[in-house]
């Protein structure tokens, strides 16, 4: 048997078989380990948003946001503990505030928050996408997959608060105008 012989069936002994009885590789921990810490630093973020928004509909769509997050929260913490991988840590939860007692000068606007919402779920779809470029394991890519999706969705619901509100700054348009010559 030669080297390469001994190096596939060592690999193919790990990797057949059920994915969760699989080892997670480095790039794997690390990516599903920094998700959740960000999602945590993000449910605290929004919490403040939610408490500077006064629109009603964009008040929807962070709670919704803040939701989406828990979710993904619930299926990251149970991957890493069936693996062994300490969890990072976790800011408590925001007491709710009441709008008019923020000063208005220290106030995130309505238009600011949708803008770094949609920021983050954009960055989040790019996110995914890398995890499941990397993974080896079907049911961390198939998780991802599913983060995707939903980050998809909610991020076309963004856009459309976004145009409805007025608040969408467009870059340059370009008008491609043919001229016959």
């Amino acid at each position: 048997m030669n080297i390469q012989e001994i190096i596939r069936s060592v690999v193919m002994g790990i990797l057949s078989g059920n994915p969760q009885d699989e080892p997670m590789h480095y790039g794997e921990v690390i990516s599903t380990w920094t998700h959740l810490l960000t999602n945590n630093g993000l449910i605290a973020g929004y919490q403040s948003f939610f408490n500077h928004t006064g629109d009603q509909d964009l008040k929807k769509l962070i709670e919704e946001a803040i939701q989406g997050l828990k979710n993904e929260n619930n299926q990251l913490q149970d991957l890493l503990k069936a693996n062994g991988i300490g969890l990072p840590p976790a800011p408590p939860d925001r007491p709710n505030a009441n709008l008019e007692s923020i000063p208005a000068g220290a106030r995130f606007t309505d238009p600011e928050i949708s803008a770094s919402i949609s920021k983050d779920a954009a960055a989040g779809l790019v996110t995914c996408s890398q995890v499941i470029g990397q993974s080896i394991r079907e049911d961390i890519a198939m998780m991802y997959g599913q983060f995707h999706m939903a980050k998809a969705q909610f991020g076309l619901k963004m856009l459309k608060l976004n145009k409805e509100k007025g608040w969408l700054i467009p870059p340059p348009l370009h008008y491609n105008e043919s001229k016959d010559c």
